[in-house]
């Protein structure tokens, strides 16, 4: 008797298992495929901070989970599909690896591939003043503004020549210290297009360059006006400082030597008298 109650239990319990299994999987598909519940995708990301100018390895990534709805554009699902890749951009731990981080297949390592194709590395001569007293340092932003005369005019001037210009590099170093120290340099390298490159070659071997710090997050191009001796100083004041002083020339002297006077003689004659010239000898 108990035996076919067992067996009965048993007829019973299966389908009903069967059944309430059939539900758990329809509504976990249905779960998976609701646009909130949509399975994560895997992406890749720096495994550690890691420094512009390097050749990507294996060991310097890794994945993670990333919604599947939210992609990046330039992303990668495996680290094998960035290593080799030179880095061109600073990453921190746990940040996506993109395509525009990295430099073009088979580039070479250093600053050459931290330049984007099209653009060029310039570097200029800075001193304390020029470099803005060592705070211009790798990843900033400055203006260069330039010094000098123009043809057939006494006054000189200062205008703006670049605007929003990237620092490459400060000395040999692609990176800013990492504390903030400003760090003296005798050069720094900028990132220009062609025409760019050519203004400030000729601006910096002319004339005189110098250095503005700018926010990187302001882009905004100003075009502000050039700067006048005369502005600074006043017109007259302009005049006095920038031309030579006026020479006047010395009397020529006439290659004849000038007659003396000749001699006055008075002669008397009867009664009347008479005056006579006498050349000097």
């Amino acid at each position: 008797m108990d035996r076919k109650r067992i067996l009965m239990a048993f007829a019973v319990a299966v389908p009903l298992a069967l059944l309430a299994s059939t539900l758990v999987y329809r509504q976990l598909s249905r779960a998976a495929a609701a646009p909130g519940h949509i399975l994560p995708t895997r992406i890749v990301v720096a495994a550690a901070a890691l420094e512009p100018g390097i050749r990507l390895d294996t060991k310097d990534l890794r994945q993670v989970d990333w919604p599947a709805l939210k992609p990046l554009p330039g992303m990668f699902a495996r680290p094998e599909d960035c290593a080799g890749r030179v880095l061109i951009s600073p990453l921190l731990e746990n940040e996506p690896v993109l395509e525009g981080n990295l430099a073009p297949k088979d580039s070479s390592v250093g600053l050459s591939a931290m330049i984007p194709p099209g653009m060029r590395g310039v570097a200029v001569a800075v001193n304390d003043v020029v470099g803005v007293a060592g705070f211009v340092q790798p990843g900033t932003m400055v203006d260069v503004l330039a010094t000098g005369g123009i043809e057939g005019q006494a006054s000189s001037l200062t205008r703006t020549i670049l605007e929003n210009i990237r620092v490459l590099a400060a000395g040999q170093r692609i990176e800013p210290d990492k504390q903030g120290t400003p760090q003296t340099v005798p050069v720094v390298t900028l990132l220009v297009t062609p025409d760019q490159a050519n203004l400030l070659t000729l601006a910096s071997t002319q004339g005189h360059i110098q250095l503005a710090l700018r926010n990187s997050a302001d882009t905004k191009q100003v075009n502000s006006a050039p700067a006048h001796l005369s502005d600074v100083f006043g017109a007259a004041n302009a005049v006095r400082m920038t031309a030579p002083p006026s020479i006047r020339p010395a009397p020529r002297l006439s290659s004849a030597q000038p007659h003396p006077a000749p001699y006055q003689v008075e002669v008397i004659r009867g009664n009347k008298p008479e005056v006579s010239a006498v050349p000097q000898q």
